[in-house]
């Protein structure tokens, strides 16, 4: 017959903040419980859940640290436990292989095969799974390390490293993804070696080695490479600085900043204008100048300020225009 051990440990609601619940009494039930005074551990196995208001972690095994005897320091739950809150329509769960609470630091960790999970309903709103998971409860910061991957909707991303900031009620308010960073939504692929997406200004950064993809309505691929990228979603506007570069169709133009302006009526990028000494290739002829605007439907460019061109192979180019 189970046995049924409550022990009302009160500080360990902490671990509750994970979840944005108010602390209250924490109750921890298992077959057995027993202290280790060798080792200064409270032991819980077999059957072990653990539930708080409307939280409740189940695993296999867990124990509670204790320092000199009557402090308690760490809480760690082993054998793929699994910790879940349902509030109202609204489920977030956290598995892993272990899962560690710090009493004085107040971090929540998630170790091997971390996967943290928002659902509303059956459906999942966000899923982020990696090697590890570390939330700290004083700053609302949550770091994921070791092939890190997040589903966002439609939107999928992988890292080697990502920081998750949000306020006291749980709202983003910023993602870091470091390391080989790569995004996926629809038609938009980009890659960087760090992101940032400001979720409040509704901006996408992109720094080192940025590459953005979109293909366009009618199939056509959109490729622009550089330094530094910059998208602000209410204006609708993209920008790039540092040896930028775009390929569309047969053209290749490359420069020290570009920004690219949307079309008034479809709303879709259309107009691309580069700034600083820039050049515009098109089959055998390259273009330099000051500024250039290169239009994507209908296709054509504007070149002005210093301009020059440049023919290739000009004694077999019969097809120039």
């Amino acid at each position: 017959m189970k046995k049924k051990n409550k022990i009302i440990i009160a500080i360990i609601a902490i671990f509750l903040i994970t979840f944005g619940v108010i602390a209250s009494d924490l109750v921890i039930d298992s077959d057995t419980q027993s202290y280790d005074e060798e080792e200064q551990k409270i032991k819980f196995e077999g059957n072990v859940e653990v539930t708080l208001d409307n939280v409740k972690v189940v695993g296999e095994k867990a124990d509670v640290e204790v320092k000199n005897g009557k402090t308690l320091d760490t809480v760690t739950f082993y054998d793929k436990p699994y910790a879940f809150e349902l509030q109202e329509n609204k489920k977030r769960e956290v598995k892993a292989n272990i899962l560690k609470l710090s009493l004085v630091s107040k971090v929540v960790k998630a170790i091997g095969d971390a996967q943290s999970t928002v659902l509303d309903g059956e459906d999942p709103i966000a899923i982020i799974i990696s090697d590890e998971q570390e939330y700290d409860t004083k700053t609302n910061v949550m770091t994921a390390t070791g092939n890190v991957s997040i589903k966002y909707n439609d939107l999928d991303t992988f890292s080697n490293k990502a920081v998750i900031r949000t306020n006291k009620s749980g709202e983003l308010k910023r993602i870091d993804l470091y390391g080989n960073a790569k995004l996926k939504q629809a038609k938009h692929n980009a890659e960087a070696d760090h992101f940032i997406y400001d979720a409040e200004k509704e901006q996408l950064i992109s720094e080192g080695h940025t590459m953005s993809h979109m293909i366009n309505d009618d199939g056509t691929d959109l490729l622009i490479k550089g330094n530094y990228q910059h998208f602000d979603k209410k204006s609708n506007i993209f920008s790039g600085s540092g040896n930028v570069q775009v390929w569309y169709e047969n053209y290749y133009a490359n420069g020290p900043k570009m920004t690219v302006y949307p079309d008034k009526v479809t709303k879709k990028f259309n107009e691309v204008y580069f700034t600083g000494r820039s050049s515009i290739t098109e089959d055998m002829k390259t273009i330099y100048a000051d500024k250039i605007k290169m239009v994507l439907k209908p296709q054509t460019f504007y070149a002005e300020g210093n301009t020059r061109t440049v023919l290739r192979d000009i004694n077999t180019n019969k097809d120039f225009k």
